[in-house]
């Protein structure tokens, strides 16, 4: 058994320990600690029988002292629980038989198991150790941006390598379009770092597409933002495609849009390039909402804002030649607009409104009539979305347009464009026709006027005769006679 013998751990051992505990970031004592009770749990197991077992390790030399408390028997026959008398007197002088003494033994006689089962212990808890430290250090720096190197790219998932550790970005974390190659920096938002079962790394989760990216991305390109200066107060954000932000300035010499962009836009081109070349609109907040939408609206120019009648829903009016800008591809613009600011947002074109303000309220042009100019299908379809007249369709937002089977963004652009011709068109030519009849109608009107004086001249043609013709003929009539007769009545004179 070789009692009285002492297992000394050698100070190569003892080095190794603290090079591992170096390597790995693990506390020394907790290693000698964790030997310790991997060295107890041996002994306790080998001498399960034995009143007591203890370990005790010098951390100066290395030295292990495993010492198990026996019962004195006048002879032994259980080694692992009894010892001699004979021997036990050697330990302790006036020891006697029943008494425990304590004896050290050698860890050679634990046996090549209870060595390995030390062992296995040891780079456990060396593991759990370091899963801990893993846990506490990226725990404390959740919201922060990480920068990694992508290690591989599975299934839309990205796996990054942030230094000894691993961390993931899942598939709705990622921007669909990006693309990274296996070695590539990549900069994301640490949002929660997840404890796992034992024998496994802390789960490190990674985001590209949450709003709070774009935010600390401008904290750490603009001073003014970290600093608090300059203020983000919204963010709208279509990940990989568009983000819209509003910003406020809390100094009045501070410019917050010209802030955030730099120096031939040098701060927001460098987030650009860290989002994977995704747009960003960068309009300044206003406590005016009908400004705020018109801004919120760029890059198109907006002509007017209205409210229709309710404080959430506003009516937005832009040249022709930028409604499909306003909108954006797939109604982007005008949704994130509208998400920015709050409010629905009803866009329409300029001849758009004309048409609907130009309109006699109760006249409508139905789309069954339209057939030849929009197609039959189209008409089916907006018929079937409750559509039935083409007033209907330019009172309809774009983008709600847009939610009908069947219609993109192309065909809700062209079919307004379209109607609000065809309405300007319709209107021109009812007006035209009205102005015919009304023409018609004052032609009629002058012509009866001008029978009747007709009539009443001729029914006092006679008197007038009578009144004007002396003047000229009647007194030429009365002259001629005299003539006629006197020279008649001088010759039967004469």
């Amino acid at each position: 058994m070789g009692r009285g013998g002492i297992g000394a751990m050698t100070s190569e051992i003892l080095e190794a320990l603290t090079i591992i505990a170096k390597e790995k970031g693990v506390d020394p004592d907790y290693l000698l600690e964790t030997l310790e009770e991997g060295i107890l749990v041996a002994a306790q197991k080998k001498y399960h029988r034995a009143p007591h077992v203890e370990v005790k390790i010098d951390q100066g030399s290395g030295e292990i002292k495993v010492i198990v408390h026996m019962r004195v028997s006048r002879v032994a026959y259980d080694l692992t629980c009894e010892i001699d008398l004979e021997e036990a007197l050697q330990i302790e002088e006036d020891i006697r038989e029943g008494d425990v003494v304590p004896v050290e033994v050698s860890v050679d006689e634990f046996g090549r198991n209870a060595i390995s089962a030390v062992k296995q212990s040891l780079v456990q808890h060396v593991r759990d150790a370091e899963r801990k430290n893993v846990y506490d250090e990226y725990v404390d720096r959740v919201g922060q941006v990480i920068t990694g190197t992508v290690q591989q790219v599975d299934r839309g998932a990205i796996i990054v390598r942030l230094g000894k550790v691993e961390a993931i970005i899942p598939p709705p974390e990622n921007i669909r379009r990006d693309r990274p190659k296996i070695g590539d920096h990549i900069r994301a938002l640490l949002v929660e770092v997840l404890p796992t079962a034992r024998g496994s790394e802390p789960q490190i989760v990674l985001s590209r597409t949450r709003p709070e990216f774009v935010l600390k991305l401008f904290e750490q390109e603009v001073p003014e933002v970290y600093e608090r200066i300059v203020e983000i107060k919204g963010i709208a954000r279509e990940p990989g495609a568009r983000t819209k932000i509003a910003v406020v300035s809390h100094d009045d010499r501070v410019d917050p849009v010209g802030a955030c962009v730099g120096v031939k836009g040098s701060r927001v081109q460098n987030i650009v390039k860290s989002l994977g070349g995704e747009r960003i609109d960068i309009v300044a907040l206003s406590s005016d909402p009908l400004i705020f939408v018109s801004r919120a609206l760029s890059p198109a120019r907006v002509l007017s804002v209205g409210f229709m009648g309710d404080p959430k829903v506003v009516r937005a009016v832009v040249p022709d030649d930028q409604l499909s800008l306003a909108i954006g591809k797939n109604a982007q613009n005008v949704r994130l607009a509208g998400q920015l600011t709050g409010l629905e947002i009803q866009l329409v074109s300029q001849s758009q409104q004309s048409s609907l303000e130009g309109r006699d309220e109760g006249e409508a042009l139905e789309l069954e009539t339209l057939t030849k100019e929009l197609g039959p299908k189209l008409v089916e379809r907006l018929i079937k979305a409750g559509k039935e007249t083409l007033q209907d369709v330019l009172e309809t937002p774009v983008e709600e347009l847009m939610e009908i089977q069947g219609i993109g963004e192309k065909t809700a652009s062209k079919l307004v464009t379209i109607g609000a011709q065809i309405l300007e068109q319709w209107d021109a030519e009812r007006q035209a026709a009205a102005a015919g009849d009304e023409a018609e109608e004052e032609e009629a009107e002058a012509s009866v006027v001008e029978a009747e004086a007709s009539d009443a001249d001729e029914v006092a043609a006679p008197e007038t005769a009578g009144d004007e013709a002396p003047e000229a003929g009647a007194e030429v009539a009365d002259d001629e006679a005299p003539e006629a007769e006197e020279p008649r009545s001088v010759k039967e004179e004469g």
